[in-house]
């Protein structure tokens, strides 16, 4: 029997390492017809998402560094390297997934990105800045999200970050007041606007949303909105209803003490 060309081998190969580290959450486009996640059931994700805001992020990132946290497969961690960015660093909890975003930029010519196995609570031990922070899809899978934020904005957000967070309820974002009064004036009742839909509200989930544990929290758009602002980020756009362009701002209540603010002060590397 003759033997395939390289060329067909090489593609044959490279189909058997995909389907061997499958299921793929990200379907990523590898070529000569193979994608990772094909039959994925939000479709072309996260290639479509991405197409609805690619254009509000920097087009040139030459010279520039990215950290992409909650990497999975590598998908935007492979656009901002398309992009001219210096250095591009992966972080996932999940070996599995930093398999697939080795397999997945090696294939596309993108090996010198890099991808390490590390937690989002531990970022301080990277001991370096970023000029963007991705952190998309994340959020919503962290028993403690606002910690998480603390710890990026203090240890590796430089200027930029993409945030992306699953949002339930309310799209409204109410006017709510800078010091709430404990009761409605002349009354022993509490204030009504915390039951207004545009209220700041992060719906905790006891038991599994989607089949899946580890969706913990669904912010509304209020929330996800405040939460930011309280980390010390500063939102330059909305750019679509579940993701924000932010910029690095100042911690709005660190001047009142580690009471206020969580000191996020871990070991650097």
């Amino acid at each position: 029997m003759a033997e395939a060309p390289p060329r067909e081998r090489a593609a044959g190969d490279l189909r058997e390492q995909v389907e061997a580290l499958a299921p793929w959450f990200q379907n990523i486009d590898l070529g000569e017809g193979l994608t990772t996640a094909p039959d994925h059931f939000l479709g072309d994700y996260p290639a479509f998402k991405y197409r609805r805001f690619m254009d509000t992020l920097p087009a040139d990132l030459t010279g520039k560094s990215v950290l992409d946290i909650g990497c999975n497969a590598g998908f935007y961690a492979i656009e901002m390297a398309k992009r001219g960015a210096a250095r591009v660093l992966g972080i996932d909890s999940d070996p599995r997934y930093l398999a697939q975003a080795e397999l997945a930029s090696g294939a596309l010519g993108f090996g010198h990105l890099e991808f390490r196995r590390l937690d989002v609570y531990d970022v301080a031990r990277l001991g370096e800045t970023f000029d963007l922070v991705i952190f998309m899809g994340v959020l919503y899978h962290l028993r403690h999200p606002l910690l998480a934020l603390d710890l990026i904005r203090e240890h590796v957000a430089g200027d930029l970050m993409l945030f992306q967070t699953m949002q339930r309820g309310s799209e409204t974002v109410a006017e709510v007041p800078a010091d709430h009064p404990f009761h409605k004036p002349g009354t022993f009742d509490p204030p009504e606007y915390f039951d207004e839909p545009g209220y700041p509200k992060l719906h905790f989930i006891e038991r599994e949303y989607a089949h899946d544990w580890s969706n913990w929290w669904a912010p509304n758009a209020a929330c996800s909105q405040a939460m930011l602002r309280a980390a010390g980020f500063a939102i330059e756009a909305q750019i679509e209803a579940e993701v924000y362009l932010c910029r690095v701002a100042s911690v709005p209540y660190a001047a009142l003490g580690p009471a206020a603010v969580y000191p996020a002060r871990g070991e650097r590397a």
